[in-house]
């Protein structure tokens, strides 16, 4: 079996288990926000509840109540949600590695961005996430994330600064991806070394007799909550790597911006919902502003289509298609750690140049992300000898 197809299953099946664990890590984060937020408090129950919420699913009734504190002993079982993060993370680096890292040249690194050598952007991908977890991290500690607008706002201006940094940096789709791992590498050292320990101190405290400490469960009910307001941003840009039009803009940061306020608004109302207040529906179409913007950032920050100057015939294109696309869109391709067509898209004969004519000139004369990182040394005449073409009609003759 060629070592490519094993490398491809690998990448299927981390993949796949990274979006399993990702599923059961949001999930478990909206609910435990929702049901914090629709607590009642009632006289009849005990002072140290902070309130009670009962809810049924499956043909059955759930009484919830949360400690305000902690209760005075412990059950036997406890459950702790953790792995869910844990494997999200794991199997979402694993991913990275598998697709970025190992082959830095063909998703990473864009000559045309800036010139890095594969060491360079792997170290420098690798040293951006721990650095970025830490400095949120002493953000929260200090005297800024003291004021939850406050560390809001300080907090999304850098993040909006990693991003423009980011896509100066990589190719728009390698720049994107990091932006998203290093938001889910934030989410995952809030659950690793905030949230958790923060419990087991607590646990250790009942155990031993003594009363926690509440500022313990109020920092780790912060940072759930950051996560929370997190996640709708980290699903955008990991499904943006199927959409070269997000990313394929020179104001791709101000897209991804315009996304995070968006996504930002949207969750705060689901959270305003859930305590049982009236929803200001004025956030819906606050919301649809910014996502009205990134759409039109992609239209105008898109490069200029080149243009041609003369009738162009299918044999030049198919010249073109050949030595430029069909390296690796065919049906065995030629390229050096490519084992199978993209998408499956296949380039590798004049039917199925034509037939996907128009598909060629959004990914080489306008968007311009293909050949990735331009790899293949298409040239400027040649995107121009594309574009004249299909104005053309796409002839075959």
């Amino acid at each position: 079996m060629p070592w490519g197809l094993l490398i491809d299953w690998a990448e299927l099946l981390v993949r796949w288990t990274h979006v399993i664990a990702g599923i059961a890590w949001i999930g478990s984060s909206f609910y435990f926000i929702a049901l914090d937020a629709s607590l009642k408090a009632h006289p009849r129950l005990d002072a140290r509840v902070k309130g009670e919420a009962w809810q049924v699913h499956g043909g059955g009734f759930y009484q919830m109540q949360k400690f305000t504190v902690a209760p005075d002993y412990l059950p036997d079982e406890l459950t702790w949600f953790k792995w869910e993060a844990y494997s999200t993370w794991i199997f979402g680096f694993a991913l990275l590695v598998l697709v970025y890292y190992l082959h830095p040249s063909v998703y990473l690194i864009d000559p045309a961005v800036l010139n890095l050598s594969p060491y360079d952007a792997v170290a420098g991908g690798i040293a951006s996430l721990v650095a970025g977890w830490l400095i949120y991290d002493l953000l929260c500690k200090s005297w800024i994330g003291q004021d939850t607008r406050r560390l809001a706002l300080v907090g999304f201006v850098l993040l909006v600064a990693v991003t423009f940094g980011y896509t100066h940096v990589y190719s728009g789709r390698g720049a994107f991806i990091h932006v998203g791992a290093l938001v889910g590498s934030i989410m995952v050292g809030n659950v690793f070394f905030l949230i958790i320990p923060n419990q087991r101190i607590v646990v250790r405290d009942l155990l031993a007799g003594r009363v926690p400490d509440p500022a313990l469960g109020n920092a780790a009910k912060q940072r759930s909550l950051h996560n929370n307001y997190l996640t709708l941003p980290v699903v955008f840009v990991m499904l943006s790597n199927h959409y070269a039009f997000t990313y394929a803009t020179r104001w791709s940061w101000l897209v991804l911006a315009a996304v995070f306020i968006a996504t930002f608004l949207v969750r705060h109302w689901f959270n305003a919902k859930h305590t049982g207040a009236r929803p200001d529906w004025r956030l819906w179409p606050a919301a649809a502003v910014p996502m009205a913007l990134a759409a039109l950032l992609t239209v105008l920050g898109q490069p200029r289509a080149a243009a041609g100057s003369g009738p162009v015939s299918f044999a030049e294109v198919q010249h073109i298609v050949g030595q430029r696309c069909a390296v690796c869109h065919a049906a065995r391709p030629s390229f050096d750690g490519i084992s199978e067509a993209p998408k499956g898209i296949l380039l590798d004969t004049p039917r199925r140049i034509a037939a996907l004519a128009p598909q060629i000139y959004q990914q080489a004369v306008v968007t311009r992300v293909m050949p990735l990182n331009n790899l293949t040394g298409i040239t400027e005449q040649e995107r121009a000898q594309l574009a004249q073409w299909v104005n053309a009609g796409a002839p075959t003759q």
